[in-house]
């Protein structure tokens, strides 16, 4: 993760009441001054693929092409695609991941404004234009849903706005979670479809490039046998993935999202829906844990936000106080759940009429313990089962017809994470926080080449 002046001022301003721990200082890995040893590390792994994303504030400092280039950023980018393709190494390239210039969001609202479908066009464009003739695999956007709901229903990621009272931890000076993240997401929504139509009218046929997002894939299961209960299930799966899923591939909103939210609810124009259905050749899948959906029953007194909007809540434990998997280390929502991806997958393929899918994220974590040697630090015998497990039930679901072309294990490096600082390390490779960022590779790295090799192979069961 590179971090930039407009997300770093952001980042500060929030920092005490949204990120554990004190950290004063927010470097991510810096890649950009680690760029040629990272793609090194990359190669080292033995993969043939690897997924990272512009930020946006580094190629155009304003948010605007009116408002100037910078050209050491456009020639970062340059460097590192072109050393990647010299180590035989395929760039997967975002557009937008999690960090909007904050220039766009004082000038007119950011997501909020349809404006942002123009300059989010502009933006792309030029990213097509620099990169396209060497990146062949476009993500538009990353985790839409998360942009929405906790930038604008619970308010613990920027902009940091919800309703008063209601925010999540009472500090969010504006906004509306009753109406915002449905205008936010419907903003999102266009600003995809369109960059991918300007992508296939433009770029696609010379290029010979493929496009697609990552979407948020929790699977759901029901809190318990009851009917209440598995429909509430299938509504959550509505209020996350079919949010997105369903406009792109039918052209419109869930039923159950309209029959709840109604009014509230944006609606597309004949225009539109003929802009968004079909916008994708893939679907990104960022898979890490799962949870139980339970049935809230409606109450005159219950706000009209998007938490409260589904009638369900997600749990953490079934019925009977079973959790849905074991805690992973040093995360909050992680509850280890492999067999909830196969589930998903088969979903998807059975409700979207099987797309293309990547999973574009997939790991876990252990906690930051600077206490705890470095021999100790990079034993992980748990990444690999999980990266084991989760491999076996994408096998699964593969023999079942699911259309998966690809996996992308997060993260390469430890990094810093939104909300939960450096606490969690979900790197193949440990970063030395107190010696320049030095990069280590743990267990897993090195079992990982052994394993695509065939010379680690592992039988594992469900």
């Amino acid at each position: 993760m590179i971090l930039h002046l407009e997300s770093a001022l952001l980042l500060h301003r929030l920092k005490d009441q949204q990120i554990k721990q004190d950290e004063d200082q927010v470097f991510g890995t810096s890649l950009l001054r680690h760029s040629q040893e990272d793609v090194k590390a990359v190669k080292a792994l033995g993969v043939d693929s690897y997924r990272f994303s512009i930020s946006w504030t580094r190629i155009l400092p304003k948010g605007t092409l009116s408002g100037g280039i910078n050209q050491e950023g456009i020639d970062h980018y340059n460097n590192l695609i072109d050393e990647l393709i010299k180590n035989g190494i395929t760039p997967y390239v975002t557009i937008l991941h999690f960090d909007p210039p904050q220039a766009l969001t004082v000038k007119y609202g950011g997501f909020l404004d349809r404006s942002f479908v123009d300059d989010f066009k502009d933006y792309s464009e030029l990213c097509f234009k620099i990169y396209g003739d060497r990146v062949k695999n476009w993500i538009t956007i990353n985790e839409p849903f998360i942009i929405a709901k906790m930038g604008y229903d619970l308010g613990v990621a920027p902009p940091g706005r919800c309703s008063i009272p209601g925010g999540h931890f009472h500090y969010c000076t504006a906004g509306n979670s009753s109406t915002e993240p449905y205008i936010v997401v419907h903003n999102l929504l266009l600003a995809h479809a369109t960059v991918v139509k300007l992508y296939r009218e433009k770029f696609q046929t010379k290029q010979g490039g493929q496009i697609g997002w990552s979407l948020v894939g929790s699977y759901v299961e029901p809190y318990s046998n009851s009917s209440e209960d598995k429909a509430a299930a299938k509504r959550i799966l509505d209020f996350e993935l079919g949010w997105f899923m369903e406009p792109i591939v039918y052209g419109h909103y869930p039923k159950s999202m309209r029959r709840l939210v109604r009014k509230r609810l944006p609606r597309f124009t004949k225009e539109e829906k003929k802009l968004i259905k079909g916008s994708f050749d893939f679907i990104g899948i960022n898979y890490y844990t799962s949870r139980y959906g339970r049935n809230i029953p409606a109450r005159l007194d219950m706000p009209n936000f998007y938490r409260y909007d589904p009638l369900a809540s997600s749990e953490r434990k079934n019925v009977n106080g079973v959790p849905i998997g074991p805690q992973a280390d040093g995360s909050m929502f992680i509850l280890s759940y492999p067999q909830g991806l196969k589930k998903l997958l088969k979903f998807m393929k059975r409700k979207y009429q099987s797309p293309k899918i990547y999973i574009s994220e997939n790991g876990i974590t252990e906690a930051k313990d600077d206490k705890r040697g470095l021999d100790v630090a990079l034993k992980d015998p748990h990444r690999i089962e999980c990266i084991l497990r989760h491999l076996y039930m994408i096998k699964q679901a593969i023999k079942k017809g699911v259309n998966v072309k690809g996996y992308f294990h997060w993260a390469l490096f430890d990094d810093f994470e939104w909300g939960e600082g450096y606490i969690p390390r979900y790197g193949l490779y440990y970063v030395d926080y107190n010696d320049n960022l030095k990069r280590i590779p743990k267990e897993s790295a090195k079992w990982l080449p052994k394993f695509l090799k065939g010379e680690d192979a592992i039988h594992v069961k469900a």
